[in-house]
């Protein structure tokens, strides 16, 4: 090999280490000539996360801004995401959307933005409005679907597939998380209408395919008799499904799940789940960026834009 003069080492070197930070730069995701809105969901490991995701960045690549995104790798992992929002508004990012993972857990670093004038936009899952009021802070806007409405469109329709008789499980989110309970609340509303259904169980499994399976499958052994399933997130749905399979029960229980992602839309098509509710995740994502962009330039957004929610099945799965 020829010996490399000393200049030209010098010239390899200076180059090498630029490249270097280059991509430190680009790993942060900032640049000098655009406003930086950030999202921060729940997990990046939620099919109903990636397809919010894809709606926000086509959204900031619409707009001519850039889009930083970040979660923890749990969804039941409050404190990282708390972590992660505090460190956001450090760098001062233009705006900040954000899926709680707590409902009064993340109202502190909500009053941290607001005291650097940072604008704060709820995506999907609400804040609790007393503690946020108790805390003195502010939010521009809520961009979700009606969780309680779709607990009672899964209720009306797991009624009506029974003959408003039949004993029925529920597989719910994490405890005292505004997302989870308003579907449950929904869904018990509608079962109350019914004197002759009955919930037979109801068990977090925490949003999780795993803990669906596993949840679901003691609520088998210890009721036998369960003739269909609310699971409030596809996810928990999928591995109660599994569950299903494992005890020779396929085609026997009536599952509906909520989210209508890309695997509950398979399973629909399968017969395996009757149906899912659908909330339109990429249109989350899509009007996140555009309304925090809109604030960026000194607009103004409403203070509740609702998503279309509506049930899928088989019928209209197309």
């Amino acid at each position: 090999m020829k010996n490399i003069s000393m200049p030209l080492l010098i010239v390899l070197t200076g180059s090498i280490l630029l490249g270097i930070s280059g991509c430190q730069r680009g790993d942060q995701g900032t640049k000098t000539d655009q406003p930086v809105i950030a999202l921060v969901m729940k997990t990046l490991n939620n099919p109903f996360f990636i397809d919010m995701q894809k709606g926000a960045r086509a959204a900031a690549d619409s707009f001519g801004v850039e889009l930083l995104v970040q979660a923890a790798e749990r969804e039941v992992d409050v404190e990282k995401q708390m972590q992660i929002v505090e460190n956001l508004i450090q760098r001062k990012v233009a705006a900040l959307c954000i899926t709680p993972s707590g409902s009064k857990e993340i109202v502190p670093a909500i009053v941290k933005a607001n005291e650097r004038n940072i604008p704060v936009l709820i995506v999907d899952t609400r804040v609790d409005e007393a503690t946020l009021t108790a805390a003195g802070g502010k939010i521009a806007t809520f961009i979700g679907s009606d969780n309680y409405e779709g607990g009672r469109i899964a209720g009306l329709y797991l009624a009506e597939k029974l003959g408003n008789r039949g004993k029925v499980a529920v597989l719910e989110g994490i405890p005292g998380h505004e997302t989870g309970d308003a579907r449950l609340s929904g869904f018990h509303d509608v079962l109350a209408q019914f004197s002759d259904m009955e919930i037979v169980a109801s068990q977090t499994a925490n949003w999780e395919r795993d803990q669906g399976f596993n949840v679901f499958q003691n609520i088998l052994q210890s009721h036998p008799e369960v003739q269909a399933l609310f699971a409030c997130s596809d996810l928990m749905a999928l591995g109660a499904i599994e569950a299903i399979a494992a005890a020779g029960r396929t085609g026997e229980i009536i599952v509906v799940g909520f989210d209508a992602i890309v695997d509950a839309r398979g399973a629909i098509a399968e017969n395996t789940m009757s149906g899912s509710v659908a909330q339109h995740p990429y249109d989350m994502g899509w009007i996140a960026v555009e309304s925090a962009q809109r604030l960026i330039a000194g607009g103004q957004v409403a203070e509740y834009i609702p998503v279309k929610i509506e049930l899928i099945t088989r019928e209209n799965l197309e």
